[in-house]
């Protein structure tokens, strides 16, 4: 099992760009653009944080997870001869021409964009090492055990690497807002938004890099 590292969201709001951050300035790689919906709309940050150095192969790497505001739904993952299909990232979803996330993941060398998230409030992220359980605490956490609500799912990315549990966020949990900010669909409180339906998610990411966004958000409940 991973060594494993809770995610805790500090109680004042950031002044500063930081690393570890819900919402905040993103800390990209030269030439990763902000991602944007195929709506049209730039997908808010809702956390972002260095992997620990122990959680292999991606200690050192910098995790970013953005999700539309404007549209909120399951994850469906297409698989094709036994992999996920090509360009996952970008291929449709049902009932929409592409996914409305983007999960990152950058290098050592990410810089924080010159705009910060302004949807979502920042907040500092700590990460603290515990020890987790062989079937997996259900909490906000980096490396352990995934708690699968459902039965263990697995996949095998386009390039044919087999994809690694990373990181999980809980069932239900939701990330506050600014004032004034459009209501997101189907959110579980008018003035905060969730990921994927507020389900559990588990994000599993190719082991070779073969793309920043070769990352897969599974959801269960």
């Amino acid at each position: 099992m991973l060594p494993a590292h809770k995610l805790e969201i500090g109680a004042e709001p950031l002044a500063e760009p930081a690393r570890n951050s819900v919402g905040g300035r993103p800390f990209l790689d030269p030439g990763q653009d902000w991602p944007e919906c195929f709506c049209g709309e730039r997908m808010a940050l809702f956390f972002q944080f260095d992997i620990p150095s122990d959680l292999e192969p991606f200690g050192g790497d910098h995790l970013l997870v953005f999700h539309c505001r404007a549209h909120n739904d399951a994850s469906c993952p297409e698989v094709v001869d036994g992999r996920l299909e090509p360009r996952y990232w970008n291929a449709p979803q049902p009932g929409y021409p592409a996914p409305f996330w983007r999960v990152l993941i950058q290098s050592r060398r990410a810089q924080p964009a010159p705009e910060t998230e302004p949807s979502i409030r920042a907040f500092p992220l700590t990460l603290r090492s515990f020890e987790d359980t062989p079937a997996g605490a259900q909490t906000f956490k980096v490396g352990g055990a995934p708690s699968w609500a459902q039965r263990p799912e697995f996949y095998t990315c386009a390039c044919g690497a087999d994809l690694v549990y990373v990181c999980q966020v809980p069932e239900n949990m939701d990330f506050p807002v600014h004032p004034g900010q459009p209501e997101q669909p189907d959110s579980v409180r008018p003035d905060a938004y969730g990921l994927f339906l507020g389900n559990e998610v588990y994000l599993l990411a190719c082991p070779d890099r073969c793309d920043p966004a070769a990352v897969w958000p599974v959801n269960q409940n």
